[in-house]
């Protein structure tokens, strides 16, 4: 790395020159990289296949099941030794350093969790190589921008098109990985990172295709889209898609959670997983690794009974977040592919055996299902159509692709707002806008601030006892519902102004009063967006109401909560600075040693002492202290308080004696 940054100093590069040479660099390396993994898969499938599973299969036919059982056993001690902790799985943390912490990466475990990737594909763990393929990429390029030590926009740029490079070569798709690397790791297509993303992304491609071939990924027969006729078919694929992504997306964090929730050793639970895919591989192996097998056979025209597409349906729906939850490292790529082709697939059989007229190609519905699948999942629209494009090179039924692609997409938002690498992020209070930090009020949402359960005024109330309610509540306004609790409008000063100025205001109700020309807001909008709204009309308030049921009033949304709320903002914005500094602490450790925040709690041991009267533990270090908007180093005169966040760096065992000290009381 020393060697690059000299070699920079020595010529007087231009920083173009530098920029378009470290692409060309991370192009390459990322190509290699994404080939020598393919070539680590293939020696751990001979292992686990013809090695293992022979010798297992000569003692007892069911013994298989041990197989991935023993990968996720390696995989687990490789994790525990060698890598550790990880803040977000996958594609999730490539996102969350690009976006908060200038791109940089752990690189230094880029091998070993290459391996233990290899290692969990081979052994057949329901999972993708792309993910990894990503990390290899965005590993490489986060590397080589520091190693010439790169701006943070320079190397966040590197990052993507080490990322378009590994998509690139894994799926011999550059146009994809160009998509990919703009859609989800930069979070927008235009920019400045585009030409180096483009040049990385071609680079990666000629090197694949040159050790490869430049094949695709998939061979099909000719399917071609006949006629507008054909579009309500697509239509039902994509209602079915839409569903079927959200509740992958779903489960995958149900795993994770129970995992999570799981107290054994962290290293034994991706054993538990392989229990879990191996048991089931006895009866459908089809489901174990990445799957492409029977995705070629489907797009083939290959006829696989229905009763069989629906099991391997629900099996790699389970199993897939089965394996990532318990720890085997890997994509949710290829199994969205998976599960995509085979609901094409049982739905064109479907629609082939009920009307049989429609002479129905289920191997085209499975081709659009894949892409209608993904884009649900990673809510990527042009990256899930261009990678199908480019990995059957087939172009005559892209129309109908593209038409899923949308419905699945429009259905999978409503359902889940969030794709699989964003709900990751969100859970850990990170929302990203256009790859970036969303202002301060946007990381709010409305049902976070809004005042729930509000005093409400109905229809059939006299206008003077409206009066008197608001006089004695110091409010300006109110929701007015009707009999049936439903809201109809709000009743504010002004309203009750205006109808005390007309004719016989005592006969009045305010019903006959209130405003009907409701603005709302819903309680998962950002406050950010609401509070343009109110500014735009000059509102003080808004009711809050159900998506379901706009006359469901579930809440209002005064100023003075923005204003609250604000602070609150400012409060979670300090956080999320706190979080890029851990982040980028975390990039740097070595193995073995982790970095963990400990909130401490009123009446814990460190309470109200100082920093050097503490009796921490040997082998750990203070990183820093959050303090409300406040991050500081912490001195030994620094006196921690109740509420205060500390980052400590230290193995397991070290870490474990700060969180007592954070959270516990002194012992008697």
């Amino acid at each position: 790395m020393q060697t690059m940054r000299r070699i920079v100093d020595r010529f007087h590069l231009s920083e173009s020159v530098v920029l378009g040479g470290a692409a060309v660099v991370v192009g390459l390396a990322s190509g290699a990289g994404v080939w020598l993994f393919k070539g680590l898969i293939n020696l751990a499938q001979l292992a686990a296949s013809d090695g293992l599973g022979v010798e297992l299969g000569r003692v007892a036919a069911w013994l298989v099941v041990l197989v991935p059982v023993i990968g996720g056993l390696a995989v687990g001690l490789l994790a525990h030794f060698f890598i550790g902790t990880e803040r977000h799985h996958g594609v999730a943390g490539i996102m969350e350093a690009a976006a908060l912490s200038g791109g940089r990466l752990r690189w230094k475990r880029m091998p070993i969790k290459t391996v233990a990737a290899a290692l969990s594909i081979g052994f057949g763990a329901s999972v993708g190589p792309e993910d990894p393929s990503v990390q290899i990429g965005a590993g490489l390029g986060s590397m080589v921008g520091q190693a010439v030590r790169l701006s943070d926009e320079r190397v966040r740029a590197l990052v993507a098109a080490g990322a378009a490079g590994g998509i690139a070569a894994a799926f011999n798709a550059p146009i994809a990985g160009v998509f990919f690397a703009l859609e989800i790791i930069l979070g927008e297509i235009s920019g400045s990172a585009l030409g180096i993303v483009l040049l990385a992304a071609v680079i990666s491609a000629v090197f694949t295709q040159a050790v490869s071939g430049a094949q695709p990924a998939f061979h099909i027969p000719a399917y071609a889209f006949k006629s507008a006729a054909e579009l309500p078919l697509y239509l039902g694929l994509g209602l079915l898609a839409g569903p079927v992504a959200a509740l992958y997306v779903r489960l995958l964090y149900l795993a994770q959670d129970g995992f999570h929730r799981w107290h054994i050793p962290s290293w034994l639970k991706p054993a538990a997983a392989g229990l879990a895919v191996g048991l089931v591989g006895l009866f459908l192996p089809q489901v174990m690794g990445v799957g492409y097998e029977v995705i070629e056979q489907v797009l083939g025209g290959g006829q696989l009974a229905l009763g069989l597409l629906l099991a391997l349906l629900v099996a790699k729906l389970i199993l897939t977040p089965i394996s990532i939850g318990g720890g085997f490292p890997g994509g949710v790529f290829a199994p969205s592919l998976f599960v995509g082709a085979v609901l094409g697939a049982a739905y064109g059989l479907l629609l082939d055996q009920l009307f049989p007229a429609l002479n129905v190609a289920p191997a085209a519905l499975a081709l659009v299902g894949m892409a209608a699948v993904l884009a649900g999942a990673v809510h990527a629209p042009l990256t899930a159509i261009l990678l199908l494009f480019e990995m059957t090179n087939d172009y005559r039924i892209i129309l109908p692709l593209m038409f899923a692609v949308f419905v699945s997409l429009a259905v999978s938002r409503r359902i889940q707002p969030d794709s699989v690498y964003a709900l990751g992020l969100a859970r850990k209070g990170i929302r990203l806008q256009h790859g970036r930090d969303v202002d301060v009020l946007d990381g709010l949402r409305v049902s976070e601030v809004m005042q729930p359960d509000p005093l409400v005024l109905y229809e059939l109330d006299t206008l003077s006892k409206a009066v008197d309610t608001l006089t004695t509540t110091h409010r300006q306004g109110l929701p007015v519902l009707n009999a049936a609790e439903a809201l109809v409008g709000i009743l504010t000063v002004q309203d009750i102004d205006r109808a005390l100025a007309g004719p016989e205001p005592a006969n009045l109700n305010v019903g006959e009063v209130c405003s009907r020309d409701l603005l709302t807001a819903y309680p998962d909008e950002s406050v950010g967006a609401t509070l343009r709204r109110m500014s735009a009309r000059d509102i003080g308030r808004l009711p809050v109401v159900s998506r379901r049921d706009p006359r469901q009033l579930v809440g209002l949304l005064r100023r003075n909560e923005v204003v609250g709320a604000y602070d609150a903002a400012l409060t979670r914005r300090a956080a999320q600075r706190h979080s890029v500094q851990h982040a980028r602490l975390d990039s740097h450790v070595p193995p073995g040693v982790l970095v963990e925040s400990f909130r401490v709690l009123a009446g814990a041991a460190c309470t109200n002492q100082a920093v050097a009267a503490v009796a921490w533990p040997r082998d750990c270090l203070l990183v820093s202290l959050r303090r409300g908007r406040e991050t500081v180093i912490p001195r030994g005169d620094t006196i921690i308080q109740a509420g205060d966040t500390i980052v400590a760096a230290g193995d397991a065992n070290s870490l474990k004696s700060v969180q007592q000290l954070c959270e516990l009381p002194p012992a008697a």
